[in-house]
């Protein structure tokens, strides 16, 4: 209203002309909002003949007085005003779009992405880039404000091990040869510890060529940091300070400090997951020795030959979760692998359960005792002899539980969770492999392990983990050249192997390497999980749809055979 009586100029799009005859209203939208325009019987007729020309997504020049409405629009911060244009120009015409410009838009996805210029325009995938503008913003003030320094990393690399496929980009120069497109700055941000930037920061952009899904894209921007003369607790003492600043100041939310922090032993027991989602309980309780004598021997041998025997008490779920529902969750669960999911059911008619007679009445009351089991409670158990796929299919349906019944999850719950192990065990190869990049440093009590028990070495590696999602990565770094070799060897790296691949880094490391660690935060995933996005697609300008192409303009695409010519490239197509 403070502007009522000044003469404004405005300039934006269409979003809609109403004609009432001697009366037209248009609604002009840019980035900020939306303002009504008003002509009337004092209109100049050639103006009001422009208003009546006008259609959606018109770009319009207007000229005017800001008046008081007379029907204000409370929905809109300027409801109580309009402007009653004097002067107007049609800057440029629009053919009718192929979907209407509208907030919670149900065209079809593939046709907004084909026009993503369009979709960009609606007010809610606009404001979450905008968002995302501030949320960036909010990252390069804080950790300037913490002296970290930014530095541009190099887009065409050295193809190095990261965990997923490269992006390779073919040299014209030096044919043959290829170029990466960096998985993440690992090895040039550790280089720049080396070289005295002891805080360093970066809005990373990062490429992976791997199979894409809601939260993953090929190409993906990190918030990548490394520290110098640091251990675990600096790193997580930043990572928190960000949290704390970006959640108050995008969202105007307080977080409890400090975040909680977890082993990773503590929440694969719990939760069966690194990432548990801990808005909601169905918390896994461990049953194996109860019935590890038992005379059933699906449930014995399992914890006889090292696995276990876990389940989840549904609470109160009894009349959502029946025979029927829980045969559904059992195919879930022999998806996963599971040979089969056990049950018990208590309503007010009595308990069902699918392993009572294998079992004695002293071993079912051990295990309704521990796991709480009362009237309207659903137990679902699942055993096998690897206990690490007790734990991870039972996250899995532990997640699958709660979707299927709705249940509530609300606010924001993030936390550490550290020590993860330092090798994984790989079935095929029968081997231990490792579980993080090779500069990843053990635990200083696990050093006298490596030798003796791998499965028992941890590592100084730590995830940061928001309602399930993992936002950020990270561990101190290996700079001692001893140390290094070892784990090189306990890797099956070659001196040979390694020094093709790392021995820059290794180079670098001889002349003087700080102690220093860092971690790396998705951006895009961070800003989704803010707004609650359902995909990276709605904070991101121009997406890949799953199969990894861009609708817009249809790439990847053929280039032509003098281009292939010049890079020493052939195409070899597959046989049909």
């Amino acid at each position: 209203m403070a502007n009522v009586g000044q003469t404004v100029c405005v300039k934006g799009w269409v979003q809609r002309q109403r004609d009432l005859g001697a009366l037209i209203f248009i609604d002009l939208r840019d980035r900020t909002g939306i303002v009504q325009l008003a002509f009337d019987e004092n209109s100049e007729k050639s103006v009001f003949d422009l208003a009546f020309a006008t259609r959606s997504e018109f770009v319009l020049s207007a000229v005017g007085v800001v008046r008081e409405r007379s029907s204000k629009n409370p929905n809109i911060p300027t409801g109580d005003i309009e402007i009653f244009v004097t002067d107007m120009e049609i800057l440029s015409k629009s053919e009718t779009p192929p979907f209407e410009i509208v907030e919670d838009s149900k065209a079809n996805e593939e046709l907004r992405l084909k026009h993503r210029y369009l979709d960009l325009r609606r007010p809610d995938l606009m404001n979450n880039l905008l968002f995302r503008h501030r949320v960036a913003k909010i990252t390069r003030d804080y950790f300037d404000e913490n002296g970290f320094i930014e530095i541009e990393t190099p887009m065409l690399i050295k193809s190095t091990p990261e965990g997923a496929r490269d992006y390779l980009v073919p040299s014209r120069i030096h044919k043959g040869s290829f170029y990466a497109l960096p998985q993440s700055p690992q090895l040039y941000k550790q280089l720049s510890m080396v070289a005295g930037f002891d805080r360093y920061m970066q809005l990373a952009r990062c490429f992976r060529d791997e199979d894409l899904r809601a939260d993953r894209q090929p190409e993906f921007t990190q918030i990548d940091l490394e520290m110098s003369f640091v251990d675990v607790d600096d790193v997580l003492a930043i990572g928190e300070g960000f949290m704390k600043r970006v959640f108050k100041e995008a969202l105007g939310v307080d977080i409890e400090m400090p975040i909680p922090r977890y082993t990773y032993s503590e929440v694969m027991e719990r939760f069966g997951s690194d990432k548990p989602d801990m808005r909601f309980g169905l918390e896994l309780v461990n049953i194996s020795d109860i019935v590890e004598n038992s005379s059933f021997s699906v449930f014995a041998d399992s914890v006889k030959n090292g696995g276990s025997v876990r389940c989840i008490n549904v609470k109160g779920e009894a009349d959502k979760l029946t025979r029927k529902e829980i045969d559904k969750l059992g195919e879930y669960a022999k998806g996963l692998g599971a040979k089969g999911l056990a049950w018990a059911r208590q309503t007010e008619q009595g308990t069902t359960c699918s392993f009572a007679k294998f079992l004695t009445e002293d071993e079912l009351s051990a295990i309704y005792e521990r796991t709480g089991f009362e009237q309207d409670d659903v137990l679902l158990v699942l055993t096998d002899s690897n206990n690490n796929n007790v734990l991870s299919r039972l996250g899995a349906l532990r997640v699958e539980i709660a979707n299927r019944l709705n249940i509530k999850r609300e606010g924001f719950k993030l936390l550490w969770v550290v020590e993860f192990p330092f090798f994984d065990f790989d079935q095929e190869l029968g081997d231990f492999v490792a579980m993080h990049h090779p500069f990843t440093a053990p635990l200083d009590e696990c050093i006298p392990l490596l030798d003796t028990d791998k499965a028992a070495v941890r590592a100084k590696a730590y995830d940061l983990v928001l309602n399930g999602i993992e936002l950020a990565s990270g561990s101190i770094r290996i700079t001692d050249p001893a140390l290094q070799k070892k784990m090189f060897d306990l890797l099956g790296l070659s001196e040979e192997e390694s020094k093709r691949k790392f021995g820059y880094l290794l180079d670098a490391f001889r002349y003087g390497a700080p102690p220093h660690g860092g971690m790396a935060l998705g951006l895009d995933r961070l800003v989704m999980q803010l707004l609650g996005a359902e995909s990276l697609r709605d904070v991101v300008a121009f997406p890949k749809v799953q199969n990894a192409s861009e609708l817009l303009t249809s790439c990847p695409s053929d280039v032509p055979q003098n281009v292939l010519d010049e890079l020493g490239l052939e195409i070899k197509k597959d046989k049909e």
